[in-house]
This record gives C-alpha cells, sequence and structure tokens, in this order.
C-alpha cells in the first residue's frame, strides 16, 4: 500500500498520506505543497506462539528497535 510520512515544510506539520501514481501531495493544515518525504518502516504482524500480537516487539531477548511501545531490552 502506498503510504508515505510527509513533513510540511512551511508549518512543520507530520503526517501520513496514501499516494497513487503521481497525485500531488499537500499538507492538510496549512495546504503547503512544499514538503519533504520521509523515510518510512512497514508494519509487520507480530507473531508469539503462532498468534499475532496486537502491540508491542516480538522477540524480547533481541535489542530495542526503536519503534514507540518497543518492550525489548536488549537482555536475555
Amino acid at each position: 500500500m502506498p503510504l508515505f510520512r510527509y513533513v510540511c515544510k512551511k508549518c512543520d506539520h507530520d503526517f501520513e498520506e496514501l499516494v497513487f501514481g503521481s497525485e500531488e501531495v499537500e499538507c492538510p493544515e496549512c495546504h503547503g505543497k512544499k514538503l519533504e518525504r520521509q523515510t518510512s518502516m512497514p508494519g509487520l504482524p507480530q507473531v508469539k506462539n503462532g498468534a499475532a500480537m496486537s502491540s508491542g516487539c516480538g522477540d524480547l531477548s533481541l535489542p530495542p528497535c526503536g519503534a514507540v511501545g518497543c518492550r525489548r531490552t536488549g537482555k536475555a
């Protein structure tokens, strides 16, 4: 799915937008067109004991991933 994250250069608003083809994106706050596209990581389903988890991270023995709500501590 073509979901992109942007920061508006005019008002500094941070937002996500679905963009198809050559659609022109504008800031939903100030309608500015000078935007900086941010790099984003795709969301992956978390699995524990064969069932998807709704939040948090998978293997708690791994280092923190930096995601909001990450529960990994990097300690085994």
